[in-house]
């Protein structure tokens, strides 16, 4: 069994390049808003996080490594501003989680402890509608190659993607939030 490190902390600016006032956070924050009127730059500075364009780990979602965010809006194309993030705690051990073509766990499933650039092509599988994470933290995107929007799973049973939020898009690729 794995285990768990949540060391992590990320630094978030009002404005642009790292200007105005600041909040630093080293665990979940739900709402951005209780601290900081609007977010538009930020630095991580240790650890590995996913950022909401929503409240409550809602809308748009990207993941964040160490490294500065001088205008992640214009990087991203985002039109709002960062209201929520979600640390990732760096995982030690297997990896393994169970894809499944419709929602409910129903349909074609298959069994992954690595990482999958192109699931039509590895696993002639054209849809993803749930999972089970057993090990591990994963991204999943809805493009090939690991690009396009982007989803962060931890261990737990995902019913229907739809329900999630996602409805319209398709998983194409997923791969695992490994230690640095």
């Amino acid at each position: 069994m794995g285990t768990t490190d949540s060391l992590g902390l990320i630094i978030f600016y009002e404005d642009r390049n790292f200007m105005g006032r600041s909040y630093e956070c080293m665990s979940d924050c739900a709402n951005m808003i209780s601290y900081l009127n609007r977010c538009h730059s930020c630095r991580v500075e240790s650890g590995c996080f996913m950022v909401y364009d929503q409240s409550n780990y809602m809308g748009n979602q990207y993941f964040m490594r160490r490294g500065e965010y001088a205008d992640y809006m214009s990087m991203w194309g985002w039109s709002g501003c960062i209201r929520s993030c979600r640390i990732i705690p760096m995982h030690r051990g297997s990896y393994k989680m169970r894809i499944y073509e419709r929602e409910n766990f129903g349909g074609q499933m298959y069994e992954l402890m690595d990482d999958c650039d192109n699931m039509m092509d590895r696993y002639h599988m054209s849809d993803c509608m749930s999972c089970q994470v057993m090990d591990g933290h994963w991204l999943m995107y809805e493009q090939p190659h690991y690009r396009g929007r982007m989803m962060y799973l931890r261990p737990g049973e995902y019913r229907n993607f739809t329900n999630m939020g996602m409805s319209g898009m398709r998983w194409m690729s997923m791969r695992r939030i490994m230690d640095m």
